[in-house]
């Protein structure tokens, strides 16, 4: 008998597929009969017919299809688009659902088959291994190392809590399908009655999350923010990140020191937010604490549970022997129970921690709350003679399931959870100087006073142990606000820890005094302690943000002329030594376009490590303002570290997290613990492979020439095309985002008429997304592209060589052109066509639309000429897949946008129509998933 042929690619494929298009048809099935029960037949068969004509138009191009849309639309009213939105947007929830839990099926077929992935933790040991680095070189790597992914807050923020808390819900019951699968053996009678009852289960999820309110009946405060930050935390990071370590420390036989920890600036980002001021730090301070607090006390409560170890039957140290007599448990029942004595006395501190700086109360009272910690440390060192002890008898094992991972946490999170940046605009900080010169008469007219005049009065100030601050003089709320931000900064650090408050991010470096000034600042309060000639120590570190592409060509000068400086130096280095520089993706590719922005973040990384490594003492560590989309410097985050330039990351890293990457990334625990691996194993491979070989000349000028063209192109188009601006405002959702209230910062830095100048990088990018025309991410390549090719210096064959090469040899390059790739791949110029429609100047479109389609297509024909791939995603086939099927859910989203922005601008009060746009926004953004 011949055995059968394997299958072909394509068929395999599919089967592997197979459970994902299950589910998404199981949930999509759940959602249609929710529909019909919930608002009838009727609502349930005009989706469907919407549904249908989305797919003829996108199929087939089909202009009866296209006529017959519009007519459609048209013709619903608010209630019934409202209703068909709502539809679409909760499918793209649970597409979603279905594909994070494929992606865990899928990663757990290639774990147990010994298949290791691309930026996975095993995969970089696996190199550093063939390399000849030793697990011990590792493990002191890493005790100096710092890599910190920081949680921001987004102006275009669209989920609610209750809907993250109904989509874990049904997340865990797909799980649990898939285990009830895994362990059923043929002819189980049981396994089928268990899928019935989960079934029942997702389907009230489900039915739970079509009658769940999807927006906010007010603006989201910054409250809100804080909020939906810290859930992450609570289902994610607070337990997966000491899964990491200990999975880290298995692999690696060695003892690992808890180098990544958690950055967050919600409560503390200033920057074009009114509402973020002193009190807002403190109460988003103060419920971090709450949150690491809440989640010990759990921790130690159940430990309380599990350690009922008897001295009868087990010996303990002397100093476990003495923490638990120094508990106030007196139960006689536990007298031989020194664990669980020691466990409620901690608990009792832990409770009483918690009412001291939070004013909360613990769940449960054994003891009464009393004789607060003065701090994690000493939590910690009450936990470390728990498990010392445990290992004395020989009962390691006991803490392997609790007890390490509690240690851990504590080490990571501390009392105070996450490090909180500070982070204000360069002009208001001279603003308040200015003030508080004038106000002592040191300086009538600072704001007035040339450069390097400035720096010698500041340097003179900061050699002065005075305070400027004039007693009893009544200064402006601006300079009341920003010095109480400071002062509240002092207040959290005693408080929480040093670590809760370590960085001040100043937007907008353009000179040396930028920094000058908040080190001034921090003197006014006593962040800062002592004379810049005498011994002084700043607290926080104080970290330029180097936005547009002026300011990063500025960058490295900037800091060479600052620690030119007398006494800086030294003042960094008895701080510390610690010097965080901030790279902008999104508003220098607002500035000067996406490929201009990157090879100037590139320029910039390159020259910063060349001049930190001349000065002595000092330790860069690069923190790169990524966000969702790749014109936000989104992307892959493995392969974006692994292309930065040599030397860049060192052990020290800090990045941020964003938007609906934050949803997409860590609101499923699993996968949320894959990310944060992705991350340690660039860093991995970064610093201690062997570095690639520097980028040849060649290569580099080619980079320079393409960047000149490209920026060229970009702003050609962008800023000196007249009506630009007021085809973006017209043909993009970005009026409503604005005018909705989504988020609690304004779009735009300034108020008054819309210039493209004054929009935040953030709505931006969200808004060209949203018509998916995502021209951030990939305009003036193309044109870049040809104009190289046609310089009449070479041949055309030689050129189009030399960019292959770069391809290939190049890692910048090549995630570069990878990124792009997406990019092109979730755009769609059909749809983007529609929403040009709203531009009412016929001319005005035709120019704009125009030249974004030709660029378009130029972009396309350049990257397929230089990698030989004539598909989009050739290698990516799962975000492929990914768009396969969802995308065709998304499009209706995208015509109803359109049909409803229409109505809204033609004076259309209803508030159903309000509605519509903010559910099209939520849908559109929860199906990109990578939207801003």
């Amino acid at each position: 008998m011949t055995a059968p042929a394997p299958p072909a690619p394509a068929r395999r494929a599919r089967d592997n597929e197979r459970p994902l298009v299950e589910d998404i048809r199981m949930l999509g099935r759940m959602l249609g009969d929710v529909i019909r029960e919930q608002e009838g037949v009727e609502a349930f068969e005009l989706v469907e017919r919407v549904r249908k004509l989305s797919v003829a138009f996108r199929r087939d191009a089909d202009h009866e299809a296209d006529r017959a849309l519009k007519s459609l639309l048209k013709s619903l009213s608010g209630d019934q688009a409202v209703s068909v939105i709502r539809a679409f947007t909760y499918f793209s929830h649970l597409a979603n659902l279905a594909e994070d839990r494929h992606h865990i099926r899928r990663r757990l077929v290639h774990d147990r088959a010994g298949d290791q992935q691309e930026g996975s933790i095993e995969v970089a040991l696996a190199r550093l291994r063939w390399a000849g680095v030793a697990p011990k070189a590792i493990s002191h790597m890493l005790a100096g190392a710092y890599l910190s992914p920081v949680l921001t807050a987004h102006p275009t923020e669209v989920q609610r809590q209750s809907i993250l808390d109904a989509e874990r819900g049904i997340a865990h019951l797909l799980a649990e399908r898939d285990e009830i699968r895994a362990r059923a053996q043929p002819k189980d009678a049981l396994a089928p009655r268990e899928l019935a009852a989960n079934e029942v289960q997702i389907r009230a999820r489900v039915m739970q999350l079509w009658q769940t309110r999807l927006l906010r009946f007010s603006k989201l405060t910054v409250q809100d923010e804080i909020e939906n930050a810290l859930s992450y935390y609570e289902a994610t990071f607070l337990r997966e990140i000491p899964r990491l370590y200990a999975g880290l420390e298995r692999d690696l036989h060695q003892p690992v020191a808890s180098f990544l920890r958690m950055g967050m600036w919600i409560g503390g980002d200033r920057d074009g937010n009114p509402n973020v001021d002193a009190s807002t730090l403190e109460t988003a301070l103060r419920r971090q604490c709450e949150i690491a607090l809440r989640h010990y006390l759990t921790e130690v409560h159940y430990l309380g549970r599990e350690l009922s170890v008897s001295t009868m039957l087990a010996p303990v140290t002397p100093a476990m022997q003495a923490l638990a007599d120094a508990s106030p448990d007196r139960g006689e029942h536990r007298s031989d129970e020194p664990y669980r004595r020691a466990l409620a006395g901690m608990y009792a501190r832990l409770a009483g921690t918690l009412r001291a700086f939070t004013g909360g109360e613990a769940a449960r009272h054994l003891l009464a709350p009393q004789n607060p910690y003065r701090d994690a440390n000493e939590f910690h060192a009450d936990l470390c003679t728990i498990r010392d002890s445990l290992q004395a008898s020989h009962s390691g094992a006991l803490a392997a399931h609790r007890l390490l991972p509690l240690l851990r946490a504590v080490e990571v999170f501390g009392f105070h959870l996450a490090t909180m940046d500070l982070r204000q605009t360069s002009d208001q900080h001279e603003a308040v100087v200015a003030e508080l010169l004038s106000v002592a008469r040191v300086a009538p007219d600072y704001a007035s006073m040339p450069e390097s005049a400035r720096r010698e009065l500041l340097l003179r100030l900061l050699t002065d142990a005075r305070p400027l601050r004039v007693v009893g003089h009544q200064f402006s709320p601006l300079a009341q606000r920003e010095v109480g931000v400071f002062e509240m900064a002092l207040r959290m650090r005693a408080q929480y820890g040093a670590d809760a408050v370590r960085h001040y991010i100043i937007s907008h470096t353009e000179a040396v005094s930028d920094l000058l000034e908040v080190l001034l600042l921090q003197k006014e309060v006593g962040l800062f302690r002592g004379t810049l000639d005498d011994g002084a120590v700043a607290d926080l570190i104080v970290v330029p943000l180097f936005e547009t592409i002026a300011d990063l060509r500025n960058a490295a000068p900037i800091l060479r002329e600052f620690y030119a400086l007398p006494g800086i130096l030294r003042l960094v280095q008895r701080s510390g030594g610690e010097q965080d520089v901030m790279l902008g993706y999104s508003d220098s590719n607002k500035d000067g376009g996406i490929f201009t922005s990157n090879w100037e973040l590139y320029r910039a990384g390159t020259a910063l490590v060349q001049l930190f490594d001349e000065l002595r003492g000092i330790r860069l560590r690069m923190f790169h303002g990524r966000g969702g989309t790749v014109g936000r410097g989104g992307g892959p985050s493995y392969q974006a570290i692994l292309a930065q330039p040599p030397g860049t990351v060192r052990g020290q890293i800090r990045l941020t997290e964003q938007g609906e990457v934050i949803s997409s990334k860590y609101a499923n625990p699993e996968i949320g613990r894959r990310n944060l691996e992705t991350l340690v194993a660039a860093t991995l491979e970064a610093t201690l492979l062997p570095p690639p070989k520097a980028a040849p000349r060649e290569f580099l000028a080619a980079a320079e020439a393409l960047s000149q063209a490209s920026m060229q192109a970009y702003r050609a188009l962008v800023y000196d095309t007249p009506g630009f601006a007021d085809f973006f405002f017209a043909a993009t959702p970005i009026r409503e985002i604005a005018e909705l209230n989504i988020g609690s910062r304004p779009a735009s830095r300034k108020p008054g008429a819309p210039r493209i100048e004054d929009l935040r990088a953030i709505p931006w990018s969200f808004s060209w997304g949203q018509s998916r025309a995502t021209l951030n991410g990939w305009y003036g390549f193309g044109s870049a592209v040809r104009a190289f090719l046609d310089d009449p210096a070479r041949p055309r064959k030689d050129g189009l060589a030399l960019l292959q090469r770069m391809h290939r040899q190049w890692p910048f390059f090549r995630a570069l052109l990878s990124n792009m790739d997406m990019v092109l791949a979730k755009s769609d110029l059909a749809l983007a066509s529609r929403y040009a429609s709203l531009v009412a100047d016929a001319r005005l479109r035709k120019r704009v639309h125009g030249a974004i389609e030709a660029e378009w297509h130029r972009t396309v024909e350049a990257l397929q000429a230089i990698t030989g791939e004539r598909a989009r995603l050739a290698g990516n086939p799962a975000l492929a897949r990914s768009i396969r099927y969802r995308f065709p859910y998304i499009d209706p989203l995208h015509h109803l946008q359109v049909e409803l922005v229409r109505r809204y601008r033609a004076g259309g009060s209803d508030e159903r129509v309000h509605m519509g746009i903010h559910l099209a926004i939520n849908g559109i953004a929860a199906g990109l998933r990578n939207t801003g």
